[in-house]
């Protein structure tokens, strides 16, 4: 199938052509053809799917049915967990309409709020924001939600996770009852069913992955050390395999910077992107590992949703997350439309019951191993290998040398996992 199939108009047709796609995804296919016939949508897709586009391509032809004159109202609302993805996705929503004479803005928080005012006041079409920022708006009367005929949930479950439920119960009594709604989730836990039926009425649902599943073409290793020497062996791993774009997740904003400077002081070019970072920061330490400027990015779990990086080769589980879930959030970073990835986890002692609620959560295998000279003590590793006279204090040849390009020697402790397809057409994201 090709876009032409789809039932889009011409003028979105040669918007997608000018980005150079040809073929939908999975999640394009199911979901493009329920939004353009007036269905609420409930979508099970994880990052690198082509979920933007999914909802974006048929809410812009939905809008172009009627239009409607004098001043511009908010007909379409799209609500994101973070700044970052409301930027990518109104970004998406001027690629894609940029033959359309429809007005579109993102709001959201950290930044001025006086240019979102204005924005707002000359009128938008589409509008697309984060909770909090959206309801300060709505509180002072600065935005009105009275005229919505569109309402999209994206990651819906981080929304919920991040605390976002009272916010979005306080704009969704702005919203007109008549209206139709998509809501997209990379799980579907209780709650975001729950959510689901108070919202929708007879959704179609689409589900391109399983229900917590990684990505299929990233492969998933685990490396057991003790926790003082995490940051030694990431960056002996970064310089002996010569990695030059890694994205290390934290779980804290200070332990993400701390992580950075030790890995500058380690020659190793690094950055952090966490939520006590002004918008001008993270945009410029974004872009900044976008150009290979930065070899890594250290963030956390907030800081990190919406990141939309293409072919972002490795990520790093420095300290694994205290939720399963959150794994495979992180690890949808890589492993995007078909091309592989790896990702990589550093596992003390106190995370091996974490380690094992995520192997259960995915049902996936994730082979554990350990570097020679970073072997951890005894009660780190349930089947540690230690070498004939040596131990977990006795340095490893490349320690100092982060220029190597050998490979680690490494003691696996699981059978390696099959990596999936290595196809690289491109998705409309």
């Amino acid at each position: 199938m090709k876009f032409d199939d789809l039932g889009l108009s011409a003028e979105l047709l040669r918007a997608v052509a000018e980005q150079g796609y040809t073929v939908p995804t999975p999640v394009q296919v199911q979901a493009i053809p329920a939004v353009l016939a007036d269905r609420d949508l409930m979508a099970g897709a994880q990052t690198g799917t082509g979920k933007t586009a999914a909802f974006t391509l048929p809410l812009l032809q939905n809008l172009m049915r009627a239009t409607h004159g004098g001043r511009r109202r908010v007909r379409a609302l799209v609500l994101t967990p973070t700044r970052e993805l409301a930027a990518q996705v109104g970004e998406s929503v001027r690629t894609y309409g940029k033959h359309l004479p429809l007005r579109s803005a993102e709001i959201f928080g950290g930044v001025n709020i006086n240019p979102q005012i204005k924005a707002l006041r000359n009128g938008v079409d589409i509008l697309v924001a984060t909770p909090g920022r959206l309801l300060d708006h709505v509180e002072q009367r600065t935005a009105d939600l009275s005229a919505v005929e569109i309402l999209v949930l994206d990651e819906a479950d981080r929304m919920l996770d991040m605390g976002f439920l009272p916010a979005i119960e306080r704009v969704l009594k702005a919203l007109p009852s008549a209206r139709q709604t998509l809501l997209f989730s990379a799980t579907f836990p209780d709650p975001i069913r729950k959510l689901a039926r108070r919202l929708q009425v007879d959704p179609v649902v689409v589900e391109v992955a399983r229900a917590n599943a990684p990505a299929d073409a990233v492969s998933h290793n685990a490396y057991f050390v003790d926790q003082g020497r995490k940051r030694e062996l990431l960056s002996y791993l970064i310089g002996s395999q010569n990695w030059q774009q890694v994205l290390v997740f934290t779980r804290t904003k200070h332990g993400a910077n701390r992580l950075s400077e030790q890995l500058c002081r380690d020659g190793i070019a690094a950055d952090a992107i966490h939520g006590n970072k002004s918008q001008g920061a993270r945009t410029r330490a974004l872009e900044g590992f976008k150009r290979q400027k930065v070899r890594v990015l250290v963030a956390t779990d907030i800081a990190a949703r919406g990141l939309d990086i293409d072919e972002l080769p490795h990520v790093v589980n420095y300290e694994l997350p205290h939720v399963a879930e959150d794994y495979v959030h992180r690890i949808g970073r890589t492993g995007r439309a078909g091309r592989e990835g790896a990702a990589l986890s550093l596992v003390c002692a106190d995370e091996r019951g974490a380690l094992e609620a995520i192997k259960r959560l995915m049902k996936v295998e994730i082979t554990t191993a350990t570097v020679p000279g970073y072997e951890p003590t005894q009660s780190a590793s349930a089947n540690p290998t230690r070498r004939p006279g040596g131990g977990a204090g006795k340095p490893a040849h490349a320690r100092r040398d982060h220029s190597r390009r050998d490979q680690p020697q490494v003691r696996s402790h699981g059978p390696r996992p099959t990596r999936g397809g290595s196809g690289r057409k491109r998705v409309a994201r």
